[in-house]
């Protein structure tokens, strides 16, 4: 039987034509899809793939011409095309796009870059004379206002407020001279 004869069955939906192309094609197809797919896709991608041409053949009769290529070669084609699509489908499906990779990283530096900053100011604090460190403190970690300060350490508090504003200056005098230090290779 000629690939015309087999065409105009097939788009008079004659399932036993239908039939012996799937089993004279299935061979061929599975093979030019197996080697597309061969290390991304399982077996049953393989098999959804082969089944994809027959069903757009089905549904699509019409577009084969017998004129232009063999039976064969078109229904070839078709399957290498639905490989591919396949092929990049998996791919798409397994890649992580790179705005999240670079999120993802922006974020973990951040943190390490934050803690890495915490502890420099901590051991910087641990530094401080005790009456700055309680300062600090009573400031940051309890966050209280200058004027609780004030109470608790019994002095006014516009001399609370310059000593904490003394006590920040010196810290970042001491944080500068730590981050020189590493750069200099002494940390």
């Amino acid at each position: 039987m000629n690939d015309k004869k087999v065409i105009s069955a097939i788009i008079r939906q004659d399932e036993q034509i239908f039939a012996f192309v799937i089993e004279k094609y299935s061979r061929l197809l599975w093979k030019i899809a197996a080697s597309i797919l061969i290390n991304a896709a399982s077996v049953q991608d393989v098999e959804e793939c082969v089944a994809d041409v027959f069903i757009y053949l089905w549904q699509h009769p019409e577009k084969y011409d017998p004129d232009r290529a063999k039976l064969s070669s078109y229904l070839s084609v078709v399957a290498r095309s639905k490989a591919v699509d396949r092929y990049r489908l998996i791919l798409r499906k397994r890649e992580i796009p790179m705005e999240k990779v670079l999120v993802k990283s922006l974020q973990y530096a951040e943190v390490k870059a934050a803690d890495a900053k915490k502890e420099k100011l901590r051991s910087c604090v641990e530094e401080l004379e005790e009456t700055e460190k309680e300062l600090i403190i009573r400031r940051y970690y309890y966050e209280q206002k200058p004027s609780e300060i004030a109470l608790a350490l019994d002095m006014p508090k516009k001399q609370v407020e310059n000593k904490l504003y003394y006590v920040r200056q010196k810290l970042k005098k001491m944080m500068e001279k730590q981050k020189g230090a590493e750069a200099d290779g002494k940390i």
